[in-house]
């Protein structure tokens, strides 16, 4: 109490809110980063108890909305090069191009595993994502599935590998899909948020609380699918990577697979508006998300904000030996924080991310909160 007296003495009630402020959310931030984020390091998939005996073969199922050249010339051999003993690609072509439909399914003759299947494009009745992995699924001779997408680039040929062998311990793969590396401070901003928000999802699947996945590396079972009569939210054109998965996921039944060689990138086509035009198409389901996780997401959000603003307080209002005291605690913070991030880049796959982070620490809170605002909007693309 003498201590307290003595503080509240030489800086007022505004000293003691600020220095409480600070030292409850500099706790609060190292919860986040070293007892949940720092846990994703560490993990090993391998440590569950296997349901399989061996990897089974599996359906790599991929729509494609456009008559995507590009993809057929230059990503499609890096998955029909995996090293993988047996699996089969069903592209499911939304499009109303017979011509390019008929290339597609001519491939088959120089890679049999590929299959191929067509929806016709009608303007009347929009076909969404959801509709062409149904068909896709229904397609498919295997009963382990795995979800990707025509603008996601396999980094090695292992990618496959890893993920197939995720369901000898679990009827959920979920895996890790950066964004392409370019040169830019918008490209780095990018990355950067695509690694940090994975990496909220991420955490709490190794800690047997999942919640969801990525459009662009995920995989369950048949069985899983049809034993809930499919996808869910059918009037939303998202939702199948978090707000289905929500219905399925179990704290035992997801693998989650964490390796450089399991390592996905998404194609980027466009700055930082067409970024923001897809965070806002997606981040559409956040609303719908169960109330614990959404308090899970925005509490680093939150408690990071108000650190930064304790510190800039006192940094404004206080004596000098308090402003060297929330300066150092910033320090701490920062040096704890980095050392965190660069263990999970490293974990991920992920590269020159640590070197500039600092500014990703700053504007993100900024960042999330605009985002926010725009998510007020409805965005009709986001309704059927």
């Amino acid at each position: 109490m003498q201590l307290v007296d003595s503080f509240l003495t030489c800086y007022g009630w505004p000293g003691v809110v600020l220095g409480g402020a600070m030292l409850v959310m500099f706790g609060v931030q190292l919860y986040y980063y070293v007892f949940v984020y720092g846990r994703i390091p560490g993990y090993r998939n391998n440590r569950r108890e296997p349901t399989l005996d061996e990897a089974p073969p599996v359906s790599v199922i991929i729509p494609m909305f456009s008559e995507d050249y590009s993809f057929v010339e230059e990503r499609l051999p890096l998955i029909l090069a995996q090293s993988y003993p047996d699996f089969e690609v069903v592209i499911v072509y939304v499009g109303q191009d017979g011509d390019f439909y008929e290339d597609l399914a001519q491939l088959k003759a120089s890679f049999p595993q590929i299959v191929t299947t067509k929806i016709l494009l009608d303007p009347r009745f929009p076909i969404s994502r959801k509709m062409a992995l149904n068909v896709g699924i229904k397609s498919a001779h295997y009963e382990h599935l795995i979800f990707t997408s025509t603008d996601a680039v396999a980094q090695t040929d292992r990618w496959l590998s890893l993920m197939a062998k995720g369901f000898m311990r679990g009827e959920i793969v979920v895996g890790y899909c950066g964004v392409e590396r370019a040169k830019g401070f918008t490209n780095y901003l990018m990355r950067t948020w695509r690694m940090m928000h994975s990496v909220d999802w991420i955490a709490r699947a190794v800690r047997h609380r999942p919640y969801r996945g990525t459009l662009h590396n995920f995989g369950f079972t048949k069985r899983l699918y049809f034993g809930v009569n499919g996808f869910s939210h059918l009037n939303m054109n998202i939702g199948e990577d978090d707000l289905f998965m929500q219905r399925v996921m179990t704290r035992d039944n997801v693998s989650v697979i964490l390796s450089p060689r399991a390592l996905l990138r998404e194609k980027t086509w466009g700055g930082m508006k067409w970024w923001i035009s897809q965070l806002r198409y997606y981040g559409s389901s956040f609303r719908f998300y169960p109330r614990g996780v959404k308090r899970y997401i925005r509490g680093e959000l939150f408690s990071r904000a108000l650190f930064f603003l304790a510190v800039l307080g006192a940094l404004v209002l206080m004596p000098l030996e308090y402003k060297l005291t929330a300066a150092g605690v910033l320090a701490v913070r920062y040096a704890i924080v980095a050392v965190e991030v660069r263990r999970i880049a490293r974990r991920l796959g992920e590269e020159g991310i640590v070197l500039r982070y600092f500014l990703y620490d700053l504007l993100s809170p900024l960042w999330a909160a605009a985002l926010g605002v725009l998510l007020l909007r409805r965005d009709d693309r986001v309704w059927r």
